[in-house]
């Protein structure tokens, strides 16, 4: 067998999985077969390797999964193959089992500094900033105690991150900018680099605000819905204006007066949004540097989630725009798929987690009385408190958010195949509606990694331009 690529971090020195009553996983959970213009491939998801496979060997591990074999004999038929899974003899034990991370230093704190919206948005999974409460502003001493906690709890010399969220936080523009001169002398005091993310409708962004984007190191995500006519069907401005037109007022305000050192839109997907190609295009072309889809899984009108039967619509479109994505990049032009370019750079890094995302582990976030909790969809949750910058961090409920959510001891996350790559989905979607879209994002991830083949093939320096380090993103996501 031909290695076509073979990436990950060195595994550690540890048993082959020994979860109390696991048992043997099997070949469907630990690897997949597939195939692209280039011929048949083997993804082995410990490590996230690609690996050639002879068109031989395909069909017969195709055959032996249709047959519904005893996933007990999946590792004879591997080693008679010299398929690189499951330990044994000269080779390495796996590179996650089901022993929980350590609780790590802290790196990402977002504060919600205004849990209020000048906007009507029912597919809001923070019912306009209130999770289910009253409106509320963070005080001025709870933000600058925020940062002082985060700077605190983290790595002595390691980068932190800042997030800023709502409801609108550029409701609360002047605490912004005091958090953002404060954090920056506090940060150069203590020997930490301090970035800084906001997430905006971008309707009331002013030249002020455009300007301290610009001389700070930001990431400002704006929520966008489509064209005008998609976008305001589902955004309510007061006064029946139309917050489309606001939003690009706010472009223009950024244009003129800074722009931030990365701008991206972010799509929430919901019954009543338009084609997703459509809605891409459009917001490559209103000059976003990253563009990408999130499906409405939970919001506080069901009206406005992505059901178990809409999420096979929504493949076909995701895979639409994977598609032009794929045909632009291999040609060497621009086009800014989020989705499809963080798949392929995490793919290419070998990107495996028995977590999705950085919540509860080096991301916490704030709420404006000062209680910490996982992370910016679960604030004011309870059964997800971490704490209080008072009294910090809870080591103890963090070790057993951790301990709980691992992905290897979640059902039925530990015999799929794509586990490693998903680690298990949103907390705050899976305490509210389950995992209705685990066959979308099996189809997702399977198409990119049919798409990492062809790319790298066709255009290998795709992968020299940027790294998986170098990606904006949520502030959880930026903690992983």
């Amino acid at each position: 067998m031909s290695v076509l690529l073979q990436i990950g971090r060195r595994p550690p020195e540890r048993e082959p999985r020994s979860d109390a009553g696991a048992g043997p996983l099997g070949f469907g959970a630990e690897a997949k077969v597939f195939r692209s213009a280039h011929g048949a491939h083997l993804f082995v998801a410990d490590g996230s390797r690609i690996y050639d496979l002879p068109e031989a060997a395909a069909d017969r591990l195709d055959a032996w999964q249709a047959a519904s074999r005893d996933p007990a004999q999946d590792a004879v038929l591997a080693a008679e193959l010299g398929l690189p899974m499951w330990g044994g003899e000269g080779l390495p034990g796996p590179r996650i089992d089901g022993t929980p991370a350590e609780v790590p230093p802290l790196s990402s704190l977002s504060l919600n500094v205004m849990q209020a919206c000048n906007l009507s948005c029912g597919h809001c999974y923070a019912d306009e900033g209130r999770f289910g409460g009253s409106a509320r502003s963070m005080p001025r001493e709870t933000a600058f105690a925020a940062v002082d906690r985060l700077l605190a709890e983290a790595a002595p010399g390691a980068g932190v991150v800042v997030g800023f969220m709502g409801g609108e936080p550029l409701l609360a523009r002047d605490l912004v900018h005091e958090v953002v001169s404060y954090a920056t002398r506090a940060g150069a005091a203590t020997g930490h680099a301090v970035r800084f993310a906001l997430t905006t409708n971008l309707t009331t962004v002013r030249p002020a605000d455009a300007e301290l984007f610009a001389a700070h190191p930001f990431t400002v995500a704006v929520s966008l819905d489509g064209d005008r006519t998609g976008h305001d069907a589902l955004r309510r401005a007061p006064g029946g204006g139309s917050a489309y037109d606001r939003l690009r007022a706010g472009l223009e305000v950024l244009e003129r007066h800074g722009r931030p050192r990365h701008l991206s839109a972010r799509v929430s997907v919901t019954p009543y949004t338009g084609r997703l190609i459509d809605i891409l295009e459009h917001g490559i072309g209103l000059g976003f540097d990253e563009v990408g889809f999130a499906a409405v899984v939970s919001a506080p009108d069901a009206a406005y989630e992505i059901d178990t039967a809409a999420f096979t619509g929504f493949l076909e479109q995701m895979i639409e725009c994977g598609e032009a994505a794929l045909r632009e990049l291999a040609a060497g032009r621009r086009y800014p798929f989020g989705n499809f370019q963080t798949a392929m750079y995490e793919l290419h890094a070998g990107g495996h987690r028995p977590y999705p995302c950085g919540a509860g582990a080096g991301y916490l976030s704030a709420s404006a009385e000062g209680g910490l909790y996982a992370c910016h969809r679960l604030v004011d949750d309870p059964a997800f408190a971490m704490g209080s910058l008072s009294q910090g961090p809870d080591h103890d409920a963090r070790a057993a958010h951790l301990t709980a959510r691992h992905v290897d001891r979640a059902e039925p996350c530990r015999s799929c195949w794509a586990r490693y790559l998903c680690g298990g989905g949103c907390y705050h979607e899976v305490t509210r509606r389950g995992r209705p879209g685990c066959d979308y994002i099996r189809g997702w991830l399977a198409f990119c990694l049919r798409a990492y083949v062809e790319l790298g093939e066709a255009a290998p320096e795709f992968f020299r331009q940027t790294a998986v380090s170098d990606l904006p993103a949520d502030p959880a996501a930026l903690a992983r």
